[in-house]
């Protein structure tokens, strides 16, 4: 593995840690609901719809509907700042300071709905390690490609391909458990720490680029 390859599976490392951290102190706000994990939402959303639950239907759908414009917005930034990941981090950072910056006022939805905007752009960073896809704001697929190579591993197969995707697993869980903890100390207020967090990978990512330049380049 070259100096790029490590530097972008610790970067999706960083971005798994902060999508559990912001997930968890929004499922925590929000008493079941999520601003990172959509298959959740699907589920409660299908659920209210089946029992005629308006509310749930109502904040399920639109958590989701927030999830996929932050997809799109993520996308058309990336591009139009010309396929930097630092500076598409520098403005999930930025979202997720007006958030932290909303929750101090006493915002919560709004806090809320720029949280979920900032995971959905954060799918834009990183997608892929060489021959590793990234999903750094969800992790059924990622579990399911962890028991497929411990399965070829125990066939015979490369004996460690799983090892970044039990990685990745861990480190959102640990961000998770991160947000978690903080939850009862600040509330929503928590995201400047995420917002703080993401700074720190996007002058990172640019420090690292000056020896390869790969790194903060699609």
């Amino acid at each position: 593995m070259n100096r790029t390859d490590r530097c972008m599976i610790l970067l999706a490392l960083g971005l798994a840690g902060l999508a559990g951290m912001v997930d968890a102190l929004g499922y925590l706000a929000l008493h079941g609901f999520f601003v990172s994990f959509m298959s959740g939402n699907s589920t409660r959303l299908s659920v209210g719809v089946a029992q005629g639950t308006h509310r749930v239907v109502g904040i399920a759908g639109a958590l989701i509907g927030l999830f996929v414009v932050g997809v799109i917005g993520g996308e058309l930034l990336n591009r139009a700042l010309g396929q930097r990941r630092s500076r598409l981090l520098g403005a999930v950072a930025l979202m997720l300071t007006l958030a932290a910056a909303a929750a101090s006022l006493g915002r919560s939805a709004t806090a809320i709905a720029l949280a979920t905007l900032a995971l959905g752009a954060e799918n834009a960073v990183l997608k892929r390690v060489g021959a590793i896809t990234i999903g750094a704001t969800y992790m059924t697929g990622t579990l399911v490609k962890l028991g497929s190579a411990v399965a070829a591993a125990l066939g015979g197969g490369p004996r460690w391909d799983w090892l970044p995707y039990l990685l990745m697993w861990l480190s959102l869980a640990t961000g998770s458990v991160v947000g978690a903890l903080l939850f009862p100390w600040l509330g929503l207020q928590g995201l400047w720490l995420a917002a703080a967090w993401c700074t720190l990978l996007a002058a990172l990512v640019a420090i690292a680029a000056r020896k390869s330049p790969q790194v903060d380049r699609e």
